[in-house]
């Protein structure tokens, strides 16, 4: 009988690429976790080929301008992805990338540009003091946008990206100012990563308001912001959308699984410390992240085609 593809994945070589280290990675997967079936895994070494038995490879540049031409090409297919998943709310929302050239800058996009609309040549390039150093026609910075994300990567060198928006069950969820419970094996990938900034002193006016959120998120993935919305980081742009596309989704299955219990006068069944923290462990990582974004990309890339990247 032939061999399954997903057979010969898994018993191909499960050592992680030699490029990805373990602090941009945290070592996903790692090799060393012997009876951790998610270290089986398979991601190729950096001289294999990409196979269609292979996990793929977050790219890697040796030149930095290079690298910064394909970033904004993903970051502008974010945006597209936000458009079409109903993420923006008139003209609020933001996902801003550090820029690999200058990582003391970032990339945001224009305000008031439609989210569908963006392309690659429309994104705006921000420095620490929310100067326009270059980018796009329209030169409009949403004060909230430069507020919050230089505050984020300041704070944290370890994100390349941010994103927040309005989306509805986000902030219906947020309206809680309570952190999502673990009911469900997706939102195990936010066990010990997810804080709550229980505040909300109106728009991101203020430089000290930004802080402020940059102190709640402190080293994890997201952040419910109190009456407002949530907040996803990433060390790739991928992962920084899939984690918010993902805890979008579960903060509306809470609120539909907490609706149901409350109608039959019980409560939802959580998921234990010990599960919750192996799934985490299993697809809650930067690597996952990324990998699971792939769909979301693929399928706006085909549906747009070049122009995003004009």
């Amino acid at each position: 009988m032939a061999t399954s593809t997903a057979t010969m994945a898994i018993k191909l070589s499960n050592t992680a690429p030699e490029n990805q280290d373990a602090d941009s990675l945290q070592g996903y997967p790692n090799p060393s976790l012997q009876d951790d079936p998610v270290a089986k895994f398979n991601v190729p070494k950096d001289d294999e080929p990409l196979l269609t038995t292979r996990f793929p490879r977050i790219p890697r540049f040796s030149d930095k301008y290079e690298e910064r031409e394909y970033l904004k090409g993903r970051l502008a297919l974010a945006f597209r992805i936000f458009g079409k998943r109903g993420f923006d709310e008139g003209v609020a929302g933001h996902i801003t990338l550090r820029d690999p050239v200058n990582p003391n800058t970032f990339w945001v996009n224009p305000f008031g540009v439609s989210f569908n609309k963006i392309k690659k040549s429309d994104l705006i390039l921000v420095d620490e003091e929310g100067n326009m150093i270059g980018g796009g026609p329209c030169r409009l910075l949403n004060t909230a946008a430069y507020m919050i994300h230089s505050a984020i990567h300041k704070a944290r060198p370890d994100v390349m990206c941010a994103a927040h928006s309005h989306s509805l069950y986000g902030r219906a969820f947020c309206a809680l100012g309570r952190p999502i419970d673990f009911i469900t094996q997706d939102s195990c990938a936010f066990y010990n990563d997810l804080s709550v900034y229980r505040q909300f002193g109106g728009i991101v006016f203020a430089k000290d308001e930004g802080e402020k959120i940059a102190k709640a998120l402190g080293n994890k993935k997201a952040c419910l912001l109190q009456n407002h919305g949530l907040l996803t980081v990433g060390q790739t742009v991928e992962a920084t959308v899939f984690w918010f596309c993902s805890l979008e989704k579960c903060c509306h299955a809470q609120l539909l699984a907490d609706a149901a219990a409350a109608g039959r006068g019980g409560s939802t069944i959580k998921i234990n410390d010990e599960d919750a923290a192996y799934t985490a462990h299993s697809i809650g990582r930067p690597w996952p992240g990324w990998f699971s974004a792939k769909p979301l990309f693929e399928d706006m890339e085909a549906e747009v085609g070049d122009q995003v990247y004009q």
